[in-house]
């Protein structure tokens, strides 16, 4: 859930910083680059609409992973290891930039919380694994 929270601030970051101004021009950029290479281009609306769908669904999964289903816990480590990369993307592109980039702002909010699901999830396998052997 702390990472779900995470995430709608960064989508309200990038919405309130104009993210697509930078985003579509270089994915038109890389278009010409690398034809092969196939990358949405957003109008605001769609853009927004796909975030918020993804929050809201990412917020729902949560409970089975607060319950501690098998299946959830590397799809916790992805969805925390994907996040993780935004943040240091966001960051990154801005000391390369010499400026503050859309987003950038929520990154370090997202690497916290990336960390924090990831510390959780292996607190709660450890956990799990003791239990299942003291019985």
């Amino acid at each position: 859930m702390g990472l779900c929270g995470a995430l709608a601030i960064h989508v309200v970051d990038e919405a309130v910083t104009d993210f697509l101004a930078f985003q579509n021009p270089t994915v038109l950029a890389w278009r010409e680059k690398f034809p092969l290479l196939w990358l949405p281009v957003f109008t605001f609306e769609v853009w927004l609409s796909l975030l918020i769908f993804a929050v809201v669904a990412l917020t729902a999964v949560s409970y089975f992973v607060w319950r501690g289903r098998w299946a959830m816990r590397p799809i916790s480590y992805a969805f925390a290891g994907c996040l993780f990369l935004n943040g240091l993307l966001h960051i990154a592109i801005s000391i390369y930039m010499g400026e503050f980039v859309s987003g950038v702002y929520s990154s370090p909010l997202l690497l916290a919380a990336s960390v924090a699901l990831i510390a959780s999830t292996r607190a709660f396998k450890n956990l799990k694994d003791r239990s299942q052997h003291v019985e």
